[in-house]
């Protein structure tokens, strides 16, 4: 598939590229991702990857998966998981996980969180260190309706956190978008905590893809870009990280206009 890049611009270090549509925009992170992954399978024959998940993943997980890859040397952690829920639950960021790539894909190893752990904390403490033990060569993300990267919502996101990963409320825009997204029945179903990684472990992975598709998050776009770099747009951080990519497709972009200094 041509991949047609309509805009391509920098903001600060965050680079930015604009696709004509979603399925354009996911082969171009795949592609982006998968040369990452292959320079850090050369320089030392394994790699380290963070998978994000929500619907706007799908195309890029589904293009993700079809590439070259050897999967037995890529070891997977992801961003975050409802407290509570069961990995059998529709809405289990582990399932979405499990059926949409790793189950086809196989990696080497897999660090899920578990967000039904009887011990959360002991639980945080575990995937703390594996974070720490295998720094991330890249972490696919996205930004939520309310600016959020992970579960960290503007109210709780912390720019200089001491956790790695922590449990977090959910505000109430967060659990209207997942709602909205269709994985509860009703508001009242979603989660109001969850286990997150927090904003320091996503802006230390050595490499940020971040994939944002669909009009509904142009105006996070529109802040993240043009905003002040804080914590009422926690994606606003991203313009600080060394290599991070956004890519957008149209509609996601549309709020930008000429404002690109």
């Amino acid at each position: 598939m041509e991949q047609v890049i309509q805009q391509s611009f920098a903001k600060e270090l965050l680079q930015v590229r604009i696709f004509e549509n979603n399925q354009i925009m996911g082969v171009a992170a795949a592609d982006f991702v998968t040369g990452k992954l292959q320079e850090a399978l050369h320089q030392r024959g394994a790699a380290n990857l963070i998978l994000a998940t929500g619907a706007s993943q799908f195309l890029f997980l589904e293009s993700l998966r079809k590439r070259d890859i050897d999967w037995k040397k890529i070891t997977v952690f992801h961003l975050d998981e409802y407290k509570g829920l069961s990995d059998q639950h529709p809405a289990s960021f582990r399932k979405y996980l499990k059926e949409r790539i790793l189950d086809l894909v196989n990696p080497g190893k897999v660090y899920l969180i578990n967000g039904d752990a009887p011990n959360l904390e002991e639980e945080i403490r575990r995937y703390e260190a594996l974070l720490k033990t295998h720094p991330v060569d890249v972490a696919c993300i996205g930004i939520g309706e309310n600016g959020h990267i992970a579960f960290n919502d503007p109210p709780v996101a912390d720019f200089n956190d001491a956790r790695l990963v922590k449990v977090v409320e959910l505000d109430h825009a967060c659990r209207m978008q997942q709602f909205g997204e269709g994985w509860f029945p009703s508001l009242d179903d979603v989660p109001r905590e969850a286990v997150s990684l927090t904003i320091p472990a996503i802006m230390s992975c050595k490499t940020i893809s971040c994939v944002v598709p669909d009009q509904r998050k142009a105006a996070a776009v529109y802040h993240t870009l043009f905003g002040e770099v804080s914590t009422a747009c926690p994606a606003s951080v991203l313009r600080k990280h060394p290599d991070a990519l956004l890519f957008l497709d149209l509609p996601a972009a549309s709020l930008i206009g000429e404002e690109r200094g």
